[in-house]
């Protein structure tokens, strides 16, 4: 006999399939460094992100190419800024609550990423990803710890905000960028230096968002990233490329050897990496990526990976790594080359330039 027509049901299940798997991220930029990883991030295409600008700073946010801006702390500031008062970024953003809170409350993921040391993005990132995650998103900051050269009172303000951060987020991420000058080198113009900042936060929000939201060679759940990220504190951030015969190889041990993560991806509870490659990525590379991470990592630690391919990185390979889930007293070990080196934060305090911004007002790092 003929089969009876398909319930009503059964005929829309398919699109609300497609609806139902697709996790709704949006990535924050708080303040001006905050705003200008968002701009970076906008010019390098990431996919299936929303973008959003939060700013005192009626100005910046006019630069902004963020899809959608939002002025906080109006009546406080008048969109002047906070004059690197983090006390009133905070202030801005509890003036500004209820906007915020419509803003995250219909997120499954929300990047938080800013400038850790001024007065915006020290003041209010907190307490919007507090908001984010009271909200139910999955929560993530992925901030910086200001130059030596930046002086002693915003580095003394990133001490204080990153630790409002940790408490309010799911994962911190916290990219010193010192350690981008040992990357670099100490002869890069100031302006570039800046810029690479801005890329290393497009780098650790990228490297989760496309594991989730590109169709790859791999893919990955969005529930398998929240295992691995959901109260995982603080987390380490290792980036790599390149090019050629060992392509591969070369960009994995770039990523684990990278001073931002350089001796912790041993010590994490979980690892997020992700592989990007051209059309020409193939699946013995992928497999020789995945044998460096998981062969420095510990065997007991939960492991997630995606794979993708982007005709743009034709002939390359980039590896991103995220390792989450640090013991308490490992909070900030780590994230500096030489684990023997006093962090900023617990470093005597330099001594005063004596005359305008001398060497000593560089804290040495030129000589």
């Amino acid at each position: 006999p003929p089969r009876p027509p398909p319930s009503t049901a059964a005929q829309a299940a398919p699109s609300q399939f497609v609806s139902a798997g697709q996790a709704r991220i949006k990535v924050v930029g708080v303040g001006g460094g905050g705003g200008n990883a968002v701009n970076r991030m906008v010019e390098a295409g990431l996919q299936g992100v929303e973008f959003w600008a939060f700013n005192t700073d009626a100005q910046a946010l006019m630069g902004s190419q963020a899809d959608q801006k939002v002025q906080i702390g109006a009546q406080l500031t008048r969109g002047l800024g906070t004059g690197g008062n983090p006390e009133l970024g905070e202030r801005a953003a509890e003036e500004s609550r209820e906007m915020v809170t419509q803003t995250v409350s219909d997120s499954e993921m929300v990047f938080i990423t800013a400038g850790m040391g001024g007065g915006t993005g020290s003041g209010a990132a907190p307490v919007i990803a507090q908001m984010a995650k009271e909200a139910g998103s999955l929560t993530v900051g992925v901030v910086t710890y200001p130059f030596t050269f930046e002086g002693r009172r915003r580095s003394q303000q990133a001490q204080e905000a990153i630790e409002n951060m940790r408490k309010a987020v799911d994962t911190l991420i916290v990219i010193p960028n010192d350690r981008l000058l040992d990357v670099v080198g100490e002869n890069t113009p100031l302006q570039e230096a800046f810029l690479l900042a801005d890329d290393v936060l497009r780098q650790g929000v990228q490297g989760i968002s496309d594991i989730i939201t590109v169709p790859g060679l791999v893919n990955v759940d969005f529930a398998d990233v929240k295992a691995v990220m959901t109260n995982s504190g603080t987390a380490m951030l290792g980036v790599g490329a390149a090019t050629g015969k060992n392509r591969a190889e070369e960009a994995a041990q770039q990523a684990t050897s990278a001073p931002l993560l350089e001796r912790a991806i041993d010590r994490a509870t979980g690892v997020v990496y992700n592989i990007t490659g051209g059309p020409d990525l193939t699946l013995a590379e992928v497999n020789a990526v995945s044998e460096v991470v998981t062969g420095l990592a510990d065997p007991s630690a939960n492991v997630i990976f995606g794979a993708c391919v982007d005709p743009k990185y034709e002939g390359e390979v980039h590896v991103t790594i995220i390792a989450t889930g640090f013991a308490q007293s490992y909070q900030f070990d780590g994230f500096f080359a030489k684990e023997e080196e006093p962090l900023p934060w617990s470093r005597a305090a330099p001594k005063e330039a004596k005359g305008g911004f001398g060497v000593e007002g560089l804290g040495g790092r030129f000589l």
